[in-house]
């Protein structure tokens, strides 16, 4: 996932990322997302949002329709976060099934708050689920920004290695991954995930005209 320039998740983006995870549940036996050199994704593309409510509640749904689908996803997903990883970038590091990051001054976890949103529904849950207890409040209510080695204790990543270790690791992983049994990994991460899920496929429109009036 590379723009060039901040990895901001636009409609193209998007686009791109689910045609991308389609055609992995289709031929691969695990996923591997890796973001740029120094840079996962920096979350929406604000310029975008600052087309107006339509454009905006079109983008963020499309967002957490891809977070649903990494979620979802019929294989193992990694993320290699190689960065920053902010506002939806977060949100897609708590979609994925394992998360490793690369060690560094980064910034990841959710500003929203801070930038006076009010927080969404599918981001709430989704860290409701995989966040550390803990951090939960943090992490949402008051915005606290970690760096990587805090953020695996807040439960964001799995763990942390040298950005030029991560290629390789993030692939090692993914490729143990692959040798699950899928029947048995499917059926159990449903047995975990889905009632989130269903829940936020259920509030998401309503949240939506919410945040985007």
């Amino acid at each position: 996932m590379d723009d060039g320039k901040a990895n901001a998740l636009g409609p193209d983006v998007i686009a791109g990322l689910s045609e991308a995870l389609n055609r992995a549940g289709e031929e691969a036996g695990a996923t591997l997302i890796i973001g740029r050199e120094g840079r996962f994704s920096a979350g929406f593309d604000l310029s975008v949002l600052q087309k107006g409510a339509d454009a905006g509640r079109a983008l963020v749904t499309s967002g957490a329709r891809l977070a649903l689908q990494i979620a979802r996803h019929p294989t193992p997903v990694v993320i290699a976060s190689t960065g920053h990883a902010l506002a939806m970038g977060a949100v897609l590091l708590t979609a994925a099934d394992l998360r490793i990051g690369a060690a560094g001054a980064f910034k990841i976890g959710f500003n929203e708050v801070a930038i006076g949103m009010i927080t969404p529904v599918f981001l709430l849950e989704l860290a409701r689920e995989r966040l550390s207890k803990r951090h939960l409040h943090r992490a949402t209510a008051l915005a606290e920004i970690y760096d990587p080695e805090a953020a695996v204790d807040a439960c964001f990543l799995d763990r942390v290695v040298a950005p030029e270790e991560l290629p390789s690791v993030a692939l090692e992983e993914a490729r143990r991954l692959a040798q699950l049994p899928r029947g048995a990994f499917v059926g159990t991460r449903r047995l975990l995930r889905e009632e989130t899920l269903q829940k936020i496929e259920a509030t998401l429109d309503e949240d939506m005209l919410r945040a985007f009036k």
